[in-house]
């Protein structure tokens, strides 16, 4: 597409969003429960929230690069790249969030069969169904090919038993992607499978984990004699590590993403701790703290950036991956950590309408659990050593 015409579809994009999304979709989150996650048990929070996602979802913006016999616009990845920026520009909210978009959805398009593809995918552009994954295990984490949820063959279905953990919204899901173990012959890494399957089956229970924070975004899931039809198999059975492998650069490519954008550090600071005479923020160690995180997340977010445009341009992002997801982590428990120190003893509040019963605080604690979600720290790191800066012995 020629510069001329990428500049004439901004500015029908950006009359397209003026008209279309609702000013009170324009406005800050209120909190995780403002978050529109779709779904068939959906709460809408307001008649705009819904509005918004029927008028993205019908426009195909939702997933602008997905084909559109699959719900999305058919756009190219500078179109795509248009759109997230006028959005930006209005301040508008995404109309849906979605494992099922920046997760299950890349890998249905490049591994799933025409008829999962028409089954699914649309309904994940339309907000339908939301999705969670069924990998972590009690016993496999970070050595996820070890997991032992095992699915006996019975002719046109299997019988799933196991356990999963730490499976985000487990409770509030309406459909699993999950790795099962369907042949134990050979090697850890061969016999898993990627299966589908609705989380209202007979024999699937899932459990909310209480956090540190207060809240309990996951869960455990317990499967107990699951059937599952052969058809909802994404791939070749025995050979789902693969499929796991590619899902895994989308989750963790989404988790880094995940950390760009909010309120400047420096504005937060400046509410809590006031100016000096000269307009800086009174605090000058605080004050340089702040300069230097908030310069690294500038860098990181042009970093993130040319490795997505690497991505789609073909290139695959394989280790580059987790090089963005560690970084990604420890940067946005930095952030938190200068927040923190930047509201003093009131960002420990817990409970009030001034903090937002103690928005901040549970923020900060929910952080710590970034660099364990998606692969822990400490598993980047050794992918990092071993297959981007090619170390001995690594």
């Amino acid at each position: 597409m020629s510069d001329a015409s990428l500049e004439e579809f901004r500015l029908d994009a950006r009359a397209w969003l003026e008209e279309n999304c609702p000013a009170e979709m324009r406005e800050p989150v209120s909190g995780e429960e403002d978050i529109c996650w779709g779904g068939r048990n959906v709460v809408w929070q307001s008649d705009a929230q819904k509005l918004w996602l029927e008028r993205m979802a019908a426009k195909g913006w939702t997933v602008p690069t997905w084909p559109k016999a699959y719900g999305g616009a058919g756009l190219s990845r500078a179109e795509e790249k248009v759109v997230l920026s006028e959005m930006r520009h209005i301040n508008a909210r995404p109309p849906v969030t979605s494992f099922g978009i920046w997760m299950l959805g890349p890998a249905l398009l490049k591994f799933g069969n025409e008829e999962q593809k028409l089954e699914h995918l649309p309904k994940i552009a339309r907000g339908e169904i939301r999705w969670c994954q069924g990998y972590s295990e009690p016993n496999a984490g970070s050595d996820l090919a070890s997991l032992a949820t095992k699915a006996e063959d019975h002719g046109d279905h299997w019988i799933v038993n196991g356990q999963k953990v730490w499976t985000s919204y487990a409770d509030q899901a309406d459909w699993i992607f999950c790795l099962v173990r369907t042949d134990n012959s050979g090697s850890k890494h061969h016999g898993i499978s990627f299966v589908l399957f609705d989380m209202e089956t007979p024999g699937v229970e899932a459990r909310p984990i209480k956090l540190i924070s207060g809240k309990s975004p996951f869960c455990e899931t317990f499967f107990e004699d699951v059937k599952v039809p052969k058809k909802n198999l994404v791939g070749e059975e025995n050979k789902g590590w693969t499929i796991a492998k590619y899902l895994l650069t989308h989750e963790r490519e989404g988790i880094s993403a995940g950390y760009e954008g909010g309120r400047p550090m420096h504005e937060i600071a400046s509410m809590s701790l006031g100016l000096d005479e000269t307009g800086r923020l009174s605090d000058p160690m605080l004050r340089a703290k702040i300069a230097e995180a908030e310069i690294d997340e500038w860098a990181f977010n042009l970093t993130v950036a040319r490795k997505l445009a690497e991505a789609k341009a073909g290139q695959s992002l394989g280790a580059d991956s987790s090089m963005l997801k560690y970084y990604g982590t420890e940067l946005n428990k930095r952030k938190f950590e200068l927040m923190m120190d930047s509201a003093g003893h009131d960002g420990l509040e817990w409970e009030g309408e001034r903090s937002k019963d103690g928005k901040l605080a549970k923020s900060w604690l929910r952080t710590k659990a970034n660099s364990i979600e998606g692969g822990t720290s400490e598993v980047q790191l050794n992918i990092i050593s071993k297959h981007i800066l090619a170390l001995p012995g690594a």
